[in-house]
């Protein structure tokens, strides 16, 4: 069981904070203020964030930068395409001191599917059946991102109309589920997603802003909230 896994099972609720840009200072600032977990990318175009991250190589020493501050779980998402997705580079991820992966399941290659000393997590668009989610669990997946907000969509308040849906992945997944903020999320959301069966909200460019200072605004609240969870 890797760190995210573990962390899933012991924790009420845990925040994670996908960085807007794979820069130690923001890292530095999200733990700071409370973070379980952080996530970053490489060779994928990030669509909230409106960033473009590049290859591997360009960022091998700032995860290791990251990864010598920060001991909790730490993920990344290795590509935007299934074709994009190379095994040269995803079995390098575990020795740089990754402990999850997090993919959409249509860019995900069968091979990912293997032992990689990491803990697998899939994310799902608002176009898959959710009926689908119940067999993930048979291949070993650790969590499943409820990435089912519309594009056109980022950015507005969480309806009922969302929370129902979640509350439908949960009950059928057999998986934690994360919900990532494409909504506007705020901290009065905390507790109906956590009542919802939400394992772990994942703070995004949509909430935490691209800068420090609005990062760790938007991370200290979310913490606080959680904090009140009974």
């Amino acid at each position: 069981m890797g760190q995210l896994e573990d962390a899933l099972k012991r924790q009420r609720m845990l925040l994670v904070v996908s960085l807007p840009a794979n820069d130690t200072a923001l890292a530095r600032a999200a733990i700071e203020e409370g973070a379980d977990a952080l996530k970053v990318h490489y060779n994928v175009g990030h669509r909230a964030s409106g960033n473009h991250f590049g290859p591997l190589d360009e960022y091998m020493d700032h995860f290791r930068a990251i990864r010598a501050q920060f001991n909790g779980p730490l993920g990344v998402v290795p590509s935007g395409t299934l074709d994009g997705t190379q095994r040269e580079d995803v079995v390098r991820l575990s020795g740089l001191g990754f402990d999850f992966y997090s993919i959409y399941a249509h860019h995900l290659p069968s091979f990912m599917l293997g032992e990689l000393g990491l803990d697998k997590t899939f994310a799902i668009n608002e176009h898959y059946d959710p009926s689908l989610v119940r067999e993930a669990a048979h291949y070993g997946f650790a969590a499943l991102e409820a990435s089912i907000i519309p594009g056109e969509e980022y950015g507005t308040s969480l309806s009922f109309s969302d929370v129902l849906q979640y509350r439908r992945l949960v009950m059928q997944a057999q998986l934690p589920v994360l919900v990532p903020s494409q909504r506007r999320l705020v901290q009065e959301d905390v507790p109906v997603l956590h009542d919802t069966g939400i394992k772990a909200i994942m703070l995004g460019a949509v909430v935490t802003g691209k800068t420090e200072e609005q990062l760790r605004k938007a991370v200290n609240g979310f913490r606080n909230a959680m904090d009140k969870l009974k």
